[in-house]
């Protein structure tokens, strides 16, 4: 029981910076940079969709809270695409608008974790997935099976079954994945969703980066178990809206409700601009523009992953490589401060999971040719 000075004891679990502790440096170096570590892209959004575009004219009330629950022109926007990708008769009622899918997972974890609850998380994972599920009293547990450490189905469910305990109420998994940029295969999806269902388990997908296949089908856990699965989705990767603050939850109805008091109660609603220009983006204009970002993110990705001499990626905006060949004595850090001392930052791997000698890299951070030779600087440093 913290006691002036002292803060909450479960905060120390949760680490400070998770993407790099080092971008302080790029402020000081001479000379080109290469910010690859943060999942962000260099595109602005489509015109039509930017808040230049936005007038208050046009658009009362714009800069008034909007309702809690989402404006009633992006639910309906959200629902009839939702409709569309699942094939479920969703309504307003079985959404949530949220600050990002980090505010709508959130309210996920506030909605269903007690303390010392835990949360199954396919690793590598989402770096913040871990903290929000810290912040609300849970305990994340990584089960690491996205980095080739298993190779079918049935592995997944086996790793899944070993570390699930009395205390299991979640499963959660990415797909396409950050880190990894694999794409989850329709099998693996339908038996950890078969497997959650056995159990009495909620599902909890992020599909924050469906928009972004490259190779194969991506596949909706929630039209397979809408009665325990909540999806989060965002405006940050399909649209190039990440400072916007915007994105949604389709979850089952009752439990909506107890995700709208958490929203309620934490960042109270999302920005009315933000959603404006998302349901801008959602009548037509986003979606030509995230097909071209996805073509141009395909052919960097193919460059950066043939100079790093790993598989294409399927999906994302991601390469996760291991780099234990590179490590001297001082370990990854030392292998992170030579990029830094380049200009060039990459993602250390723990942030992911159990990865102590891997990194991320973020292909789309900058415009194309820049994350090339960003890419090439770490591809110096590990000597390929």
């Amino acid at each position: 029981m913290p006691r002036h000075p002292e803060a909450a004891h479960h905060l120390r679990a949760i680490p400070g910076s998770v993407y790099s502790a080092l971008a302080g440096r790029l402020a000081r170096h001479a000379g080109e940079t290469y910010p690859l570590h943060i999942g962000d892209t260099w595109m602005e959004p489509a015109e039509g969709c930017r808040m230049e575009d936005l007038r208050v004219a046009e658009r009362p009330g714009l800069h008034r809270y909007a309702p809690v629950h989402g404006t009633h022109e992006l639910l309906d926007a959200i629902v009839e695409r939702e409709r569309a990708r699942t094939g479920l008769a969703l309504e307003r009622e079985d959404v949530l608008v949220a600050a990002g899918a980090t505010g709508g997972l959130g309210a996920v974890a506030g909605a269903l974790l007690e303390p010392g609850d835990e949360v199954l998380i396919l690793a590598p994972y989402w770096p913040l997935i871990e903290g929000i599920v810290r912040s609300f009293h849970g305990r994340p547990v990584a089960v690491p099976v996205l980095a080739g450490e298993v190779a079918e189905a049935a592995g997944a469910v086996a790793a899944v079954e070993r570390l699930r305990s009395a205390r299991t109420v979640a499963l959660y998994l990415s797909t396409p994945n950050n880190p990894s940029g694999r794409l989850l295969p329709r099998d693996w999806v339908e038996a950890l969703v078969a497997w959650a269902r056995r159990h009495d388990l909620w599902v909890i997908t992020d599909e924050v980066y469906d928009a972004i296949v490259y190779r194969g089908e991506h596949t909706r856990a929630l039209s397979l178990a809408p009665e325990r699965t909540f999806l989060a989705q965002s405006f940050s990767k399909s649209y190039g809206m990440a400072g916007n603050r915007c994105g949604y939850v389709v979850g089952p109805r009752a439990l909506m409700r107890e995700l709208r008091k958490v929203s309620t109660h934490t960042f109270y609603s999302t920005p009315t601009a933000a959603q404006a220009a998302a349901a801008l983006a959602l009548a037509g204009a986003g979606d030509a523009w995230a097909e071209a970002a996805r073509r141009q993110y395909a052919g960097t990705a193919r460059r950066a992953a043939a100079r790093l001499g790993l598989p294409e990626p399927e999906g994302s905006t991601f390469l996760f490589l291991d780099v234990a060949a590179a490590l001297d004595g001082r370990g990854l850090d030392g292998l992170l401060e030579r990029c830094a001392d380049r200009g060039l930052l990459v993602a250390p791997g723990p942030s992911f999971g159990p990865y102590p000698t891997h990194v991320r890299v973020c292909y789309t951070a900058v415009e194309p040719e820049r994350a090339l030779r960003g890419v090439e600087i770490l591809a110096g440093l590990l000597g390929r």
